[in-house]
């Protein structure tokens, strides 16, 4: 899908620099234009895919996060219980 992507946006940037180029005949406009376009599309593509891969680690980052606050929270109440526990067993001693 990425690749049908940027070959979409490639064919995009040379019809459009073909259709801006002030003189059909001279080809380093239509050169000097594509490359733009490219750079263009190409940094914009990065900057998706860089959102993309920054929002599935922090959602990771949260799962785990979560993940790892529940574990605590159950081994503090099992701590709790067997604190309780032993602190009964003191006692009748």
């Amino acid at each position: 899908m990425r690749v049908s992507l940027l070959l979409l946006l490639a064919c995009t940037a040379v019809l459009a620099a073909q259709a801006r180029a002030d003189e059909p005949g001279e080809p380093e406009v239509l050169v000097r234009k594509v490359q733009e376009y490219a750079q263009k599309a190409s940094a914009m593509a990065k900057s998706a895919l860089s959102r993309v891969q920054e929002s599935e680690v922090a959602q990771q980052a949260r799962q785990w996060l979560s993940d790892n606050v529940e574990l605590a929270k159950q081994r503090l109440v099992r701590f709790k219980e067997q604190l309780v526990q032993l602190w009964k067993g003191t006692a009748a001693a």
